[in-house]
């Protein structure tokens, strides 16, 4: 009884694993999404006076792939953007107070 549960569970898993695999399939509306996020939190990071280049690098990065119609490659970009702005966000949220830490008392 328990191999045919455990059977059960695992061809769920693999049919799960199959159909993540035709959704990453990036679409355009992926991509729309993905840049849309990494721009809301480059712009946070702009209010915090805490942009890096990098991030704007790659959603110029981003924008081209998705010009080109990879949207894979367009969707990743804005990912990684969106990664890098959050970086910077934590970056300018943390050196508010650790300057503190390197006083000289």
């Amino acid at each position: 009884m328990r191999i045919k549960k455990l059977t059960s569970v695992l061809s769920l898993v693999l049919l799960a694993a199959g159909a993540t695999c035709v959704i990453a399939a990036g679409s355009e509306d992926d991509f729309k999404a993905a840049y849309a996020a990494a721009d809301a939190a480059n712009k946070e990071a702009g209010k915090l006076r805490n942009q890096w280049t990098t991030t704007a690098a790659t959603l110029a990065a981003a924008k081209k792939s998705a010009d080109a119609g990879d949207f894979d490659k367009a969707t990743a970009s804005a990912k990684e953007a969106e990664a890098l702005a959050k970086a910077s966000i934590f970056q300018a949220t943390s050196e508010k107070t650790r300057w503190k830490d390197l006083e000289i008392r």
